[in-house]
Order: structure tokens, then C-alpha cells, then sequence
């Protein structure tokens, strides 16, 4: 997966192990899920995705139901998902993906983070062509599975190819598929430790680590911000 790929995903596991910090943020995703969708994750893909992330978090139940019924209030009304897309420091690209209920503090915020780092936003829609939009599904591999079998069997759910990195097995399908591949899972009875949406560099760059660590500072201050979602790279 890379290098860059462990480091950012040891530090953002790292930041996110803060709940005062996560739990808003997975909250405000279950929030904006349901009232797009409706709040039967059966028949909301993103809705369920939102669930299962906060259910790896150790998102307390209660939370998760107090988030869905929010989205029949008045507040998730002014609720709205925009992305904001950007070039940060040593030629890096970044997609930021908010949920905001307050777009003008949100573009000021964001804006600020990439100047400050010697950056600077671009037009949205500039960097859409340099990412993929995939579901990817992590899970482990075990002596029971025959991973050859199941990849030809998962072809039909939508699944494009499977990634082996050590015992962790990375399941790749285009984002429309996601509710199709993870409930085909589901019924195959494996177990999987996570699954979301992901934008994937089309053409991955290579950094040293002092490039690393000024990059780090402004993804840090992305993901610190409540707005933000998702921050994705187009690093190796």
C-alpha cells in the first residue's frame, strides 16, 4: 500500500482515538446519511456506511439512533455536503469532503489551512479526473477463505480486484456498488473490520519524509476542523 499510505492511516487513527473529537463528526455523517436518503440503512448505502463507521469507533448505540432521528428536525435542514479540492505543499493534491451548516465559515476555514501551509485552493471539479471514486472493504485472511475463489465469486457484486498487504485483504469496486459488495459479504458470512467510500490517486506520488511531515501539518488541520470529513491525497 505504500508508506505514505501507513503513516497517514497510524496518524489519523492516532487523532481519531480522541471521541470528543470523532463521535461529532460520525454524528453529523449518520445526520446528513439519513435526511439524503432516509433512515433505513437497508435501503440507504451511505447511511449504512456511516453506521459501520461509527460502530468501529465504538459509537454508542444511543448516539447513532439520536443522529438518525436528527435528520427529521429542522436543524439537519441547513445541513449540506460540499467539496472543496486543493494543491498543498511539494505539488501534493488534496479532496477535502465537508458537512457543513455554514459554507461561508467552512471555505474560509479550509482556505486558511492551505495558505498557511504555502498552498492554495483550486476551482472545484479541477482535481475530480485525478481520483477514483471506489468502495473499498477491508478484511482479514484467513486459512478457511480461498481468495482466488472468492474474487471470482465477488465479480458479481461488483468487486474489480482484491489487494493483499500482509493478512489484510483490500476489496476494490466502483463507489456505486458499495451497498451491492458489502452486503454480499454480509451473506458470505466474513467478517469485515471496515468499508467506505475512498477517492484513489489515479496517478500516486512519491514523498520523503521531511515532504511528509510538511504535508501532515495541513491534513492535520483539515481533519482537526468539525466541517471536515474526509481528506484524501493523491500521495503513493
Amino acid at each position: 500500500m505504500g508508506r505514505a499510505f501507513e503513516y497517514r492511516r497510524a496518524a489519523k487513527e492516532k487523532r481519531w482515538g480522541n471521541m470528543s473529537r470523532v463521535f461529532p463528526k460520525l454524528a453529523k455523517a449518520i445526520t446528513v446519511a439519513a435526511k439524503d436518503g432516509g433512515p433505513d440503512p437497508a435501503m440507504n448505502a451511505k447511511l449504512k456506511l456511516a453506521i459501520q463507521n461509527a460502530k468501529t469507533q465504538n459509537m454508542p448505540k444511543d448516539n447513532i439512533e439520536n443522529a438518525i432521528k436528527r435528520a427529521e428536525g429542522k436543524d439537519a435542514e441547513s445541513f449540506a455536503e460540499i467539496n472543496y479540492e486543493g494543491k498543498g505543499p511539494h505539488g501534493v493534491l488534496v479532496f477535502v469532503e465537508c458537512a457543513t451548516d455554514n459554507p461561508t465559515r467552512t471555505v474560509a476555514n479550509v482556505k486558511s489551512y492551505f495558505n498557511k501551509s504555502g498552498g492554495q485552493m483550486v476551482p472545484t471539479g479541477s482535481l475530480e479526473f485525478m481520483f477514483d471514486r471506489k468502495t473499498v472493504v477491508e478484511f482479514e485472511k484467513t486459512d478457511a477463505l480461498d481468495i482466488e475463489e472468492l474474487e471470482l465469486e465477488m465479480i458479481d457484486f461488483g468487486l474489480e480486484e482484491f489487494e493483499i498487504d500482509g493478512d489484510t485483504v483490500y476489496a476494490y469496486g466502483d463507489y456505486t456498488n458499495f451497498g451491492t459488495l458489502t452486503k454480499a459479504f454480509e451473506d458470505k458470512q466474513i467478517e469485515v473490520s471496515k468499508a467506505d467510500l475512498q477517492r484513489i490517486p489515479t496517478s500516486p506520488i512519491e514523498v520523503t519524509d521531511e515532504q511528509m511531515a510538511d504535508i501532515e501539518k495541513l491534513i492535520n488541520k483539515l481533519e482537526d476542523d468539525d466541517d471536515v470529513q474526509n481528506v484524501f491525497t493523491n500521495l503513493a
